[in-house]
C-alpha cells in the first residue's frame, strides 16, 4: 500500500513545468485536463467545479463579447434566420435569375470571410453566374483564386458575379454559351490557358432540370438535353482541361441527393446524377497517378434559379420543406465544400462524395 502524501511537496504537479509555458490562462475557457489523470490514474483536480459561466469556451452564446468575429454559436444564429417555406409561388423561364428570386438567394456576398485558402489558383466554374456556382465563384475569389464562369446567356447575372469577384482583387474570365455543344466545351478550356497560363480548378457545376410526372411526357429531345448538359460536358470538359492541369489539381462535380434518392418526376435529371457519381469514382482512379483529384458534391434541397424554372409555383411555395430542417439550402451553405475539395490541404481526398443535404442521409 503507498503512503498517503504528507504535505504539497509529495503531490505530483497537475501541469508539468515542462509544459507550463504552452499553457494560456483564459478564465472562460474549457480547461484541457479536464476528464484527464495523473501517472498514478487519479483524476485531476477541475479547475470549474462549478460549471456555469466558466465551462463555455470564450466566445461562446451568453459572452455577449464584441469583437469575436463568428463563433460556432453565431453562426447557428444566422443558420436559423435563413428563409423557410412557405415562399411566395413564383416561376421563371431557364435558366432563371437570382435577381428575380423572392426572397433573393445568399451566395455569400456578405458573409464568405477568405483565409488565402486558394492563393494563386485559377478555377473554371461552369454555372458560374448563379446559385451554387456563383456561391463557389464568390468564395473562391474571396479565398484568393482566379476565376473564369462559364454560363448560357444569362448576362445580367453574370455581370454581378464578374463584380463581386474583381471586388476581391481577382481576375474574372466571362465565358458564355451552351456547353452541351462539345466544341464549345474545348473552346472555353482553351480560352482559360490562354488567359491564365493553366486551370488548377474545375467545377462541373452546370446543370438542366425539368419534371414530368408520366415517361411519355419526356421527349427524346428533352432526354437528350439533360444528359448533354449534365454529364456530357462533364466528360468534354474533363477532357480538355486535364492536360493543362498539374500535381494538385482538382475536378469537382455536382452531383445531387437524387443520384442516390431519385425524384421520379426529375426521371432525366437523376438518371445523369447517378451517372456523375459513377463518372466521379471512375475518373479519380484513372487520374490518381497524375496527383489530379477528382470529388463530387450532393446538394439536397438549394435555393437557385432552377427551382422557380423548373418548379411549378405551388411546389416551388413549399420547396426544402420535407427535409429535416424545413428548409432549403442557400447556395452559400454549399460553398465551403467546393472549397475544402479543391484547396491543397485535401491532398489525400479523391473519389469521394459530399453530401450536403440538410440531415436527410445519404448512404
Amino acid at each position: 500500500m503507498t503512503d498517503t502524501p504528507k504535505n504539497n511537496e509529495d503531490v505530483p504537479p497537475t501541469i508539468s513545468e515542462g509544459n507550463k509555458h504552452l499553457r494560456h490562462e483564459d478564465d472562460d475557457a474549457i480547461d484541457q485536463r479536464q476528464q484527464q489523470t495523473d501517472p498514478e490514474g487519479k483524476p485531476l483536480a477541475d479547475p470549474n467545479p462549478e460549471g456555469g459561466s466558466a465551462m463555455k469556451q470564450s466566445g461562446a452564446s451568453g459572452d455577449n463579447q464584441q469583437g469575436q468575429g463568428d463563433t460556432p454559436a453565431r453562426l447557428g444564429s444566422r443558420a436559423k434566420s435563413y428563409p423557410r417555406p412557405p415562399f411566395p409561388e413564383q416561376t421563371q423561364e431557364l435558366p432563371g435569375s437570382f435577381a428575380q428570386m423572392e426572397p433573393r438567394p445568399d451566395h455569400g456576398e456578405h458573409s464568405w470571410k477568405g483565409a488565402g485558402r486558394l492563393k494563386g489558383h485559377v478555377a473554371l466554374i461552369t454555372g458560374g453566374d448563379s446559385g451554387i456556382g456563383r456561391a463557389v465563384a464568390i468564395a473562391y475569389a474571396r479565398e484568393g483564386a482566379h476565376v473564369a464562369i462559364s454560363y448560357l446567356d444569362e448576362s445580367a447575372d453574370a455581370k454581378d458575379t464578374e463584380s463581386v469577384i474583381l471586388e476581391c482583387g481577382q481576375q474574372c474570365l466571362l465565358l458564355p454559351g451552351d456547353i452541351s455543344d462539345a466544341a464549345h466545351c474545348r473552346a472555353i478550356v482553351a480560352a482559360v490557358v490562354e488567359e491564365f497560363g493553366r486551370i488548377d480548378i474545375l467545377v462541373n457545376n452546370a446543370a438542366h432540370q425539368q419534371l414530368f410526372n408520366d415517361i411519355d411526357e419526356i421527349t427524346d429531345k428533352e432526354w437528350e438535353r439533360t444528359f448533354a448538359i449534365n454529364i456530357h460536358a462533364m466528360f468534354y470538359l474533363s477532357k480538355a482541361a486535364v492536360p493543362h492541369m498539374k500535381d494538385g489539381g482538382s475536378i469537382i462535380n455536382s452531383a445531387s441527393i437524387n443520384s442516390d434518392q431519385p425524384n421520379p418526376s426529375l426521371l432525366a435529371y437523376a438518371t445523369t446524377k447517378g451517372a456523375i457519381q459513377n463518372f466521379t469514382a471512375g475518373l479519380a482512379q484513372m487520374l490518381a497517378e497524375d496527383g489530379i483529384r477528382v470529388n463530387c458534391v450532393a446538394p439536397g434541397p438549394v435555393w437557385t434559379p432552377l427551382i422557380p424554372g423548373s418548379f411549378s409555383g405551388e411546389k416551388v411555395s413549399e420547396f426544402g420543406a420535407n427535409y429535416p430542417m424545413k428548409r432549403p439550402a442557400q447556395p452559400v451553405e454549399l460553398a465551403s465544400s467546393y472549397v475544402m475539395l479543391a484547396e491543397p490541404m485535401s491532398s489525400y481526398v479523391s473519389g469521394a462524395t459530399i453530401a450536403v443535404t440538410g440531415g436527410k442521409p445519404m448512404i
